[in-house]
């Protein structure tokens, strides 16, 4: 599926949300390392922390905002006068103030109403601007809300002077068509921009933000590898090739130096990544099955759904139980050694042992080893 051509702004909540997962906590240079790399992608928004935690938090704010960065910066506000008041005089450009939008949360959690949360919008954004300060309007819980509600919301922020709202699926289970049908209800009732952030607790994160998308969102929340508070955010890489190869929606991004983010992020997070893990797990571009491995080698679009180059990858090819006589002939020549169809035969017999027996892929001595053997066997 082909949208029109559109440009859809991600602001990235890596420093943010992403430092809210059980067990993460960024030093000050790494969040500097982290906030240069994703604005050298071509991030062009940086949500980097919450100004309310403490003066600490908002001396590495300081920090941040301190490297001229061409991204925009954003940090996070509960809808508090003494929690904005944290927000002022730290050279960001703009603040999300968040305040619950469902029921459960305004009865629950706030043990307030309606009234007192539009209020309270009111009132905030106001002094926010006053500040100086340009104003999203986060709507925490807001898959979980009445969507009359959400129209009071946003008509609210709106007249209070906000430039954008964020729906959020704060607990994560949202799914795509419903996404779609609610995304698409704002963007009719409202002329504010429209942010998505969302969680991946179904596993449905980088789907939901791409439905938000295509209905009109006009920003999307994401973070490298998809790091997060419990199952995580939607992540940056997934949507950035999602956006732009199925719906032809632009970033401006570019992925090529992705890896190096990747591993500084996974680093200082201790958050180790998955071996499958779309588009920058370490075998999420190898093949070994030999119909593939042929098909590849014929043409690289036979058994390519996405261009590894995007995200500064490559194929790999790797011997296996399921290799065939192409691929151990192209290892071999990957190492100077001609073989021929014959030779192959024999040797991907000893690869299919060895990998059975190990449970790992043969190395350059291995081959090099099982190429020995051919002048011993019977």
């Amino acid at each position: 599926m082909k949208t029109q051509n559109r440009h859809i702004i991600i602001d990235d909540t890596t420093l943010r949300d992403g430092e809210q997962s059980a067990g993460v906590a960024f030093s000050l240079e790494e969040k500097l390392d982290i906030a240069r790399q994703l604005a050298g992608l071509g991030v062009p928004e940086l949500e980097i922390g919450i100004p309310a935690m403490g003066e600490v938090e908002r001396e590495e704010i300081q920090a941040i905002a301190s490297l001229k960065l061409p991204s925009k910066l954003v940090v996070w506000s509960r809808m508090r006068r003494d929690d904005l008041a944290a927000c002022v005089g730290l050279n960001v450009d703009m603040v999300d103030l968040s305040i619950s939008a469902s029921d459960q949360h305004i009865q629950h959690k706030l043990k307030r109403d309606r009234q007192w949360v539009l209020n309270s919008i009111t009132d905030c954004v106001q002094e926010a601007l006053a500040s100086g300060l340009t104003v999203c309007v986060g709507m925490e819980d807001a898959s979980r809300a009445d969507v009359a509600f959400l129209m009071n919301i946003a008509e609210t922020a709106q007249a209070a002077g906000a430039s954008r709202i964020r729906y959020a699926d704060t607990v994560g289970i949202s799914e795509p068509f419903g996404v779609y049908e609610i995304i698409k209800q704002l963007r009719a009732a409202t002329d504010l921009d429209i942010e998505m952030h969302a969680h991946d607790d179904l596993g449905l994160a980088t789907a939901n933000t791409l439905a938000a998308a295509v209905a009109g969102a006009t920003h999307v929340n994401t973070t490298v590898n998809g790091l997060g508070e419990r199952a995580g955010n939607a992540a940056l890489e997934e949507v950035v090739v999602g956006l732009t190869q199925l719906y032809n929606l632009q970033t401006g991004i570019n992925l090529q130096n992705f890896p190096l983010l990747s591993e500084q992020v996974a680093r200082a997070s201790g958050d180790a990544i998955g071996s499958r893990k779309s588009l920058i797990g370490k075998s999420v571009f190898s093949h070994e099955a030999g119909i593939h491995v042929d098909g590849l080698l014929k043409d690289p679009n036979n058994y390519q759904g996405v261009d590894p180059a995007i995200v500064g990858r490559s194929h790999q090819l790797v011997l296996g139980k399921h290799s065939g006589t192409q691929g151990v002939i192209h290892a071999y020549r990957q190492l100077g050694i001609p073989v021929n169809r014959s030779q192959a035969q024999a040797l991907l017999t000893q690869v299919r042992g060895f990998v059975s027996t190990t449970k790992r892929t043969p190395l350059a001595i291995d081959l090099n080893r099982f190429h020995q053997n051919l002048g011993v066997l019977p």
